[in-house]
């Protein structure tokens, strides 16, 4: 009687609750519908290497700059110690020249924020973001014959693949149930030879991201071989031609010939909820070892909300400071938006939502500071650098604030 009764207080609450009693894949899920009016739903792999929530969907938006907005500005900050001018979209100056136009820039959105991505045209997608904002895609690696291709593993027919022009919009949501394909994400410690060690989730070669994905090359006299990840501990670079790959029963194997071993590789990501990504190339490369995968940090659908406005206080290097709404580099103003640079020469993505502080160290970087307590000092972007379109607060009484590189020395943002 009593087991009875258990067992019905138990099923009755998993009801009640709306709880699912299996673990989420993180992997990207939704509604597919071609322009011939079918509907296919399932699981997605973009651009081959895109296959989870917080996977970045790459490309160039359309902005409107601050500065063309009707908006009143109380104050703009003029540096005489300003080195370049800009000329019709030429920036001029003692140390480099470069080109800026206004308008499109280069966008990063997690795949996790969006609701609906609507195809417009041959290169061109409007997101809608789950908080109602749309992002108008004009071009991008990840959008149209950029993309490599587009594969949905149908809940009920299995793999099917389109091309850009195929399709009308995605829905995209969580998913009902684990796909239960035995499939696992890459997950490890990457050691480089200037940075020290990344551990989080893996993107070997821009391409592989699942256990079963198959790293190639060949061994003495040009025998091939094709190892699945799963089979995989260590991966040590052994030079620019080749690498030493450890599998899980102990073996070695000198493998070269292949983009996947050698310098030919396109880069490998290392990306984490508490940094954002990493790109390590080869040059910078020293081994990585792969670990068991930590199922509680798969990424969810409902972890992510679609940004919010970036909110914090400016201050200056006189002293003074301003609050309000952020606008960085004219450019970025969601928490869904990332920061970019170089830490020690490895291409840095982080979204603001991680991010608690940005300071000046000189004209050329910054110390970026994340909410985890990590600090990356930054160089060779015009997020972190005197490149840095300038820095907007718009005030409570709807007043913008411009603070310029020379003047700033810190964001802290809320």
């Amino acid at each position: 009687m009593r087991l009875t009764v258990l067992v019905v207080s138990v099923a009755a609450l998993v009801a009640f609750a709306g709880v699912s009693l299996y673990a989420e894949s993180g992997r990207i899920y939704g509604k597919l519908y071609t322009v011939d009016d079918e509907v296919f739903e399932g699981w997605l792999r973009w651009d081959k290497n895109e296959a989870f929530w917080d996977d970045v969907l790459d490309g160039t938006c359309e902005r409107e700059r601050i500065l063309d907005r009707k908006v009143k500005k109380s104050r703009r900050y003029k540096d005489k110690r300003k080195r370049s001018v800009n000329f019709f979209g030429f920036r001029f100056g003692k140390d480099s020249w470069s080109f800026s136009f206004g308008g499109g820039s280069a966008c990063e959105l997690q795949f996790g924020h969006m609701q609906t991505l609507y195809v417009e045209g041959s290169s061109e997608a409007t997101v809608t973001l789950k908080s109602g904002e749309e992002v108008e895609f004009t071009s991008g690696a990840d959008l149209g014959s950029s993309v490599r291709e587009i594969l949905l593993v149908d809940i009920n027919e299995g793999e099917i693949y389109f091309d850009w022009d195929d399709i009308e919009k995605i829905e995209f949501s969580e998913e009902p149930r684990d796909p239960d394909d035995g499939r696992e994400r890459l997950y490890g410690r990457l050691s480089t030879r200037r940075g020290g060690d990344f551990t989080g989730w893996i993107e070997w070669d821009v391409d592989e991201v699942f256990s079963d994905d198959k790293l190639d090359g060949d061994e003495e006299r040009r025998r091939k071989r094709k190892f699945a990840f799963s089979r995989i501990k260590v991966i040590e670079r052994r030079s620019s031609s080749s690498s030493i790959v450890t599998l899980t029963d102990g073996k070695e194997h000198v493998l070269r010939n292949s983009n996947d071993v050698n310098s030919e590789n396109r880069g490998i990501y290392v990306k984490s909820s508490d940094f954002g990504r990493i790109k390590v190339e080869w040059s910078d490369f020293e081994k990585v070892e792969f670990l068991d995968v930590p199922k509680s940090d798969l990424p969810a659908y409902d972890d992510f909300d679609g940004g919010r406005p970036l909110q914090g206080t400016v201050t200056t290097e006189d002293g003074e400071e301003f609050s309000g709404r952020i606008v960085w580099d004219d450019d970025e103003e969601y928490s869904w938006e990332h920061l970019n640079g170089e830490f020690k020469r490895m291409e840095m993505d982080i979204p603001f939502s991680l991010i608690s502080m940005i300071e000046k160290s000189s004209r050329r970087g910054s110390v970026v500071t994340l909410k985890n307590g990590d600090s990356y000092l930054l160089k060779g972007s015009n997020d972190v650098d005197d490149d840095n379109r300038g820095i907007f607060i718009i005030l409570d009484n709807g007043d913008v604030e411009e603070v310029d590189w020379y003047d700033f020395q810190q964001l802290v943002l809320r």
